[in-house]
């Protein structure tokens, strides 16, 4: 009998080790290691069948001809945006989220609007009974024969089911929960889920099924296991928010058939998750009128323009180095900010703690954002409060000047939309575009200008 091989396998990058670690050389993270069962290799090598067969042999670029299958409407027009148009047929989609963020009521009202439409949709979970999805269903209020309920984590079984139901939509919840039979480590790990992913993977392709997984994250926020599991998807979707808000973001980072920096906006409700018309207006909402270190930008997500509003809040340190909090934007930026501030301005601010907060729980990474967290700071510092009516808009170079951003029409028309009278922006973007009626313009060339402009003084 031949002796039973182990190796230690990081459940962090997959490394893999003839002996136990304390610290993973891969990706330097301690107490990674686990001990896992060693699969023989197979000498057999299986055929390639379905979609793979015809993508067998060379064929040159001018005699491909693309047959475009319509995409399958979802009936949730947030979801669309995000997902490039509606599902296409035979995709691999990758949600992650924190628990109890949602993941699993927008997946199951995903799959009663196309059972409403006659399509086939299995839900397979790994981690819930039928009777405990039932439950939200009825909470939910969904209820049809297209929609087909199974608690199972072999997915040789899962396959049979498959066959058998023939659905438009396959929900995996959760990929992490999965097993394949020949790998002998536990659910979870790096080698389950790299396999059960590969597996899914060829079936999708192969039926041509939809197929979305759900995926766990770890505290970092980003989705656990081998990160070669996000490049096997075509899709990947991030479901954010705040427990403790309503508000849930679905978020594209990774998308084939679509734009890869599109965001969906959600509104938690007791009958499930509502889409949000106006996320504008929806921000907006409970904006103080009148008071310092508050400032209105317009930021793009994708194709999206939003109005968000930026508060600062500066106050007098008591620590020989001041603090620089800052939450939905990078700290850097902020620090950057204010020494240019500093510099360019000659505002003071060496001996002030600077606290930064985007409203809403949204987070902020274009550098079109810099001149309204400019303001808000330059605004609490002075003490004196921007108008309600402004909008701002501009990156911020080191040497004070306002550099210009790019589709600053539609994030004018946004402002125009929701009622601002007049709209800061850099000097560049006055030229290439017809400017709205009823809305004032007002270029800056500098920080110093944009503040004389906003604040007065």
């Amino acid at each position: 009998m031949s002796k039973r091989k182990t190796k230690f396998v990081c459940q962090s990058c997959g490394y893999e080790s003839p002996k136990w670690l304390g610290k993973c050389p891969g990706c330097m993270a301690w107490n990674t290691l686990v001990e896992e069962l060693e699969t023989p290799k197979s000498k057999e090598r299986l055929p390639f069948t379905g979609i793979l067969a015809e993508s067998s042999s060379p064929i040159p670029l001018s005699k491909i001809e693309i047959e475009r299958e319509p995409r399958i409407d979802t009936h949730i027009r947030e979801l669309n945006r995000v997902l490039g148009g509606g599902l296409v047929p035979g995709s691999f989609i990758l949600v992650g989220g924190d628990p109890g963020i949602g993941k699993s009521t927008l997946i199951l009202q995903t799959s009663y609007q196309l059972a409403l439409q006659g399509r086939h949709v299995l839900y397979v979970s790994g981690e819930e009974s039928v009777q405990q999805i039932q439950m939200r269903a009825d909470r939910l209020k969904i209820n049809s024969d297209h929609l087909f309920l199974l608690a199972e984590t072999d997915l040789v079984k899962v396959e049979h089911y498959v066959t058998q139901v023939k659905p438009s939509l396959l929900v995996i919840d959760s990929i992490q929960t999965m097993i394949h039979p020949e790998v002998s480590s536990a659910p979870g790990s790096v080698a389950q889920v790299r396999e059960c992913t590969a597996y899914l993977l060829r079936m999708a392709k192969t039926l041509g099924v939809a197929t979305i997984l759900v995926g766990h994250v770890t505290k970092q926020g980003e989705i656990a296991g081998p990160r070669i599991l996000e490049h096997m998807v075509d899709t990947v979707l991030y479901f954010e928010g705040d427990q403790h808000h309503a508000y849930r973001l679905l978020r594209s980072v990774k998308n084939r058939f679509g734009s890869s920096t599109e965001i969906g906006i959600f509104e938690m409700r007791e009958q499930g998750l509502v889409e949000v018309a106006n996320p504008s207006e929806m921000f907006l909402s409970e904006r103080p009128k009148g008071v310092a270190g508050s400032a209105i930008v317009a930021t793009m997500e994708g194709t999206r323009p939003l109005l968000i509003e930026i508060q600062a809040l500066l106050s007098p340190t008591i620590f020989p180095s001041p603090r620089r909090m800052a939450t939905g934007i990078d700290h850097n930026r902020i620090a950057m900010i204010m020494a240019v501030l500093e510099k360019r301005v000659g505002l003071l601010l060496q001996n002030q703690d600077a606290y930064v907060n985007v409203v809403g729980g949204v987070k902020l990474s274009e550098p079109a954002t810099d001149l309204a967290v400019a303001v808000s700071i330059a605004s609490s510092f002075r003490d004196r409060a921007a108008s309600p009516h402004d909008v701002i808009i501009g990156e911020i170079g080191l040497t004070g000047e306002v550099r210009g951003v790019p589709r600053i029409e539609q994030r004018v028309y946004e402002a125009q939309k929701m009622g601002f009278q007049r709209v800061i922006l850099p000097k560049k973007n006055l030229q290439g575009w017809d400017i709205p009626k009823g809305i004032n313009i007002i270029a800056v060339e500098t920080v110093y200008e944009a503040l004389h402009e906003v604040l007065g003084g």
